[in-house]
């Protein structure tokens, strides 16, 4: 799964350097949030314009693969929100990070793409093995991301509605006048149960 959080260049180079991101959002670190803002990818547009409108200096969306993470991630709810985000419980591994978008002032994306790795920062282009580069990504594939996400949120919905369809019937053949009602709620309920759950599987950013 891939999520997203907005980070400023000079903390993203620091954690290159370092090996891990510690940086919570903005102007929070991992020790005092106590895990790390992210987005999935139809959030991280509106974090930017709620949080970063007004910061001046540069900023890049990192692209994190959750596959990679040492740290665990939760799917949480934001109160006053009313939707979940993903927050990261530890540091982010700089190797989890597959791609770097560099954001102008208006929120899109840059047009250039920095490498991701330590090694990046610190090896010369021509002697740096293929194998230590980190794919990086451009709109193309972000675009992508995104559509895949998209698609996901689709299945999960569709979920519930089947399980509150089934419950429905259910019901019917239990008792005609309450039976169907009784029916569409338990698998509503169901449905929810288990689309928290598979959301929770995938990984689980109000402000990153």
């Amino acid at each position: 799964m891939r999520i997203f959080h907005l980070a400023t260049v000079a903390d993203w180079d620091a954690a290159r350097r370092a090996g891990r991101y510690t940086t919570s959002t903005r102007g929070r670190t991992l020790a005092q949030e106590g895990f790390i803002h992210a987005s999935r990818g139809d959030q991280w547009q509106g974090v930017r314009e709620r949080y970063y409108a007004d910061v001046d200096e540069p900023l890049v969306l990192l692209v994190i693969d959750t596959e990679r993470l040492t740290s665990p991630v939760v799917d949480e709810e934001v109160p006053g929100s009313g939707e979940t985000f993903p927050h990261v419980y530890g540091p982010i591994d700089v190797d989890a990070v597959v791609g770097t978008i560099p954001l102008e002032r208006d929120g899109t994306m840059a047009p250039s793409v920095t490498p991701t790795t330590p090694a990046a920062a610190t090896t010369p282009a021509a002697t740096t093995p293929a194998a230590e580069t980190t794919p990086t990504t451009d709109g193309s594939s972000f675009s992508r991301v995104f559509l895949g996400e998209v698609f996901r949120n689709l299945l999960v919905a569709s979920l519930v509605l089947a399980l509150t369809v089934a419950g429905t019937v259910a019901g019917r053949g239990v008792d005609e006048e309450w039976g169907p009602l009784v029916g569409a709620v338990v698998g509503l309920v169901v449905g929810v149960m288990v689309a928290r759950s598979v959301v929770r599987l995938r990984g689980g950013g109000s402000r990153g």
